[in-house]
């Protein structure tokens, strides 16, 4: 799918957390929020799409997911936190090149033909991943272990980066062509910006093949480098994304003025990116993978960058401007978005808070920022009990109704979005903190259901007073009002 990921270090976070975040970005598919207690993780495994068969082991961590309500298509678990407050969203869809998928192809169904020919099954993806992985790993270079052990035996069908985070590391895993992969934990100080590319820009091949200490890849990977002639670096540098990622046209559409924007925001001061001396422009092919941010990065900062849509910029969608480039580029915050979270993992808490998922259904310009805690043995109704059919009794779909209604009049109903994204977070934030003391001050974990309750009634209350702002105030702006007064 097409997604958009960030990932912040320890010491980039304003509260010195980590954080990894994407968009889910589907085909508006209907997503929720739900717990897995081990006794509900199957000790059998097979992909609807790829029909791969995988056993998986004994004793699985209880972990959260947002899977797809419509179960036709396999789950598509997208992200969540585990038992052991270790956070993953996967997957990332990035770009590669034909060299690479040449020698080392991706790993698809190929379907009986004829009577007597057996089936042979593809390899794992975006639809498996969180569920292979999430609930057996107990820290995040755990994560990047397990999947490569998974990605060398059954290989994958697509070309993905995944996220994994504990309370002191973040990592990144990039696959290459079917089987092959690398991994980088994420530097503390920095802030990656990934945008359905190949993203890394630098690589320690030494210390891959050496310590091991902050990288990792495939056993062969210098071996496949060199055997097929997949090196276009220059002067002995070593630039991932140049080897194993694209450099397209489309790119330049859709992908790289993503990367140029949330760069942009993150380092104002210390980087120009606009005017006749800009260092990158929306259409460079070497903006950095991460940033060291020019002042330190909160979960609203996260938010924000999700949902932006080249606001201050030409190319902004919904600006009244006729600026000759308006919707250009590809948004970060579209239409089509399922769900949305930062999986924040804060070291100064108790064992059983450490963990706070931040989930938002819909297109993220519009939706709204809600925290939860992922410690608990169910989630509410609002998030879990997710229908087919459109309803404003959860979250999802209230979400997607205040989006659509609210896009269709976006310059008289911005005021009332701005408010309730604002509302949401502002009083979901002051819900926490009270939880959050319960807990330090030694009272069960069992008062976190409680906790989610009243962090998800708040949020039901916002959504249906902004539906109902929103329904008033595009209503009143139909093309068929008239007035007698009018004639």
């Amino acid at each position: 799918m097409s997604c958009t990921t960030i990932l912040v270090g320890s010491k980039a976070s304003n509260d010195g957390s980590t954080m990894i975040a994407r968009t889910d970005d589907g085909h508006f598919d209907v997503k929720k929020l739900i717990v897995v207690e081990p006794r509900d993780q199957k000790r059998k495994y097979k992909s609807v799409i790829s029909h791969v068969e995988i056993e998986l082991p004994d004793k699985p961590l209880r972990y959260t997911a947002c899977p797809s309500v419509d179960p036709k298509d396999g789950i598509w678990a997208a992200t969540g936190i585990n038992g052991a407050n270790v956070g993953m969203t996967a997957t990332e869809t990035i770009t590669s090149n034909p060299r690479v998928l040449a020698a080392d192809p991706l790993v698809e169904l190929k379907k009986a033909e004829k009577r007597g020919e057996k089936e042979i099954p593809g390899g794992i993806g975006e639809e498996d991943i969180v569920v292979l992985v999430l609930p057996y790993i107990r820290s995040a270079r755990e994560g990047v272990l397990r999947l490569a052990e998974l990605l060398e035996k059954y290989g994958t069908y697509e070309s993905n980066g995944i996220a994994f985070n504990d309370e002191k590391e973040v990592w990144w895993l990039e696959t290459i062509g079917g089987h092959h992969w690398m991994a980088r934990r994420v530097p503390d100080d920095v802030v990656v910006v990934n945008p359905n590319q190949f993203g890394m820009d630098a690589f320690d091949l030494e210390d891959a093949f050496g310590a091991k200490k902050d990288h990792l890849c495939s056993a062969d990977l210098r071996e496949f480098i060199t055997e097929n002639h997949l090196d276009l670096n220059q002067n002995g540098a070593f630039n991932p994304r140049d080897v194993f990622g694209s450099r397209r046209d489309m790119d330049h559409i859709y992908n790289t003025p993503r990367a140029w924007f949330m760069g942009r925001y993150l380092t104002p001061y210390s980087h120009r990116w606009e005017g006749p001396d800009a260092e990158f422009t929306p259409e460079s092919d070497n903006i950095p993978w991460s940033f060291v941010p020019d002042r330190k990065v909160a979960v609203e900062d996260v938010k924000y960058l999700l949902s932006t849509h080249y606001q201050g910029t030409p190319y902004n969608p919904y600006t009244n401007q006729d600026t000759g480039k308006r919707g250009m580029y590809r948004s970060i915050g579209i239409n089509r978005t399922g769900v949305t979270t930062v999986c924040q993992i804060r070291p100064d808490k108790p064992e059983a808070v450490k963990g706070l998922e931040w989930v938002c259904f819909g297109s993220t310009t519009f939706d709204a920022l809600l925290p939860v805690y992922p410690n608990v043995p169910k989630m509410p109704d609002y998030l879990s009990k997710v229908t087919l059919d459109v309803s404003t009794e959860n979250f999802y779909w209230a979400s997607r109704l205040i989006g659509a209604l609210a896009d269709a009049g976006y310059n008289t109903c911005a005021q009332q979005i701005e408010r309730y994204q604002q509302a949401v977070v502002t009083k979901g934030r002051q819900i926490v903190r009270a939880y959050d003391s319960r807990i330090a001050a030694g009272e069960d974990a069992s008062i976190l259901l409680r906790a989610n309750k009243e962090l998800c009634d708040m949020a039901k209350e916002q959504s249906t007073l902004t539906l109902n702002k929103v329904l008033l105030d595009v209503s009143t702006h139909m093309k068929n009002g008239y007035n007698r007064a009018d004639n």
